[in-house]
């Protein structure tokens, strides 16, 4: 009885470490989540993009729902010197919004390939933000410094509703220069393949 109690208490106390371990260590917590977001998002490679022309809306689940695209919400967002942007406000310019985190290694991933196509386009055809999901703008500012992206970081003022981010990163999410909500994809992509290109290029052009 003795030695099943000692077992129990060396299996019990092996756990509350491995759950301290997980809490407390950044690598730790980075291999977690991103194993589970490697579950459950789509790899990186393709864009699950909807053509510009098409009148099929993108809803929670990333799926067409035979209905006029959605008009983006009001959704505030805030750069690194206070200034404001609410993204129903927007019109006259295609939105590129990026849901990311530094310790998520699917948003890593696609980086470069978000940073390859910023440089495509200038500010007045294509707007980009990068939200970090924690909040930490000096954080997630400092990473983009660090590898040399030239991609702005901002943070929620607001509270950013479920048809636009439901709780998987990164996810993106693409306004027309209407402000409607073209596209939501869940998961890492290559955005500098040849059909992605030509999808951005045709947004700026309507």
């Amino acid at each position: 009885m003795k030695s099943k109690i000692i077992s129990k208490a060396v299996i019990f106390s092996a756990i509350i470490i491995l759950i301290a371990g997980i809490i407390l260590n950044p690598d730790a917590k980075a291999l977690l989540f991103g194993s589970l977001k490697n579950d459950i998002n789509k790899p990186a490679g393709g864009f699950d993009k909807r053509s510009p022309d098409s009148a099929q809306a993108v809803n929670n689940g990333g799926t067409d729902t035979g209905t006029e695209f959605p008009t983006a919400p009001s959704v505030v967002f805030k750069d690194g010197n206070g200034k404001t942007i609410d993204i129903s406000k927007q019109k006259g310019k295609v939105l590129f919004i990026n849901f990311w985190a530094t310790w998520c290694p699917p948003c890593i991933q696609e980086m470069p390939s978000i940073n390859t196509l910023k440089k495509q386009f200038n500010d007045t055809e294509i707007l980009f933000l990068m939200v970090d999901v924690d909040d930490n703008y000096k954080k997630s500012n400092k990473f983009m410094e660090n590898n040399k992206y030239d991609l702005p970081v901002y943070t929620a003022v607001s509270s950013v509703p479920q048809e636009l981010l439901s709780g998987s990163i990164p996810t993106t999410v693409i306004i027309d220069k209407e402000g409607r909500v073209v596209t939501r994809h869940e998961g890492g992509a290559d955005y500098m393949n040849p059909e992605t290109m030509k999808f951005f290029k045709e947004l700026t052009r309507k």
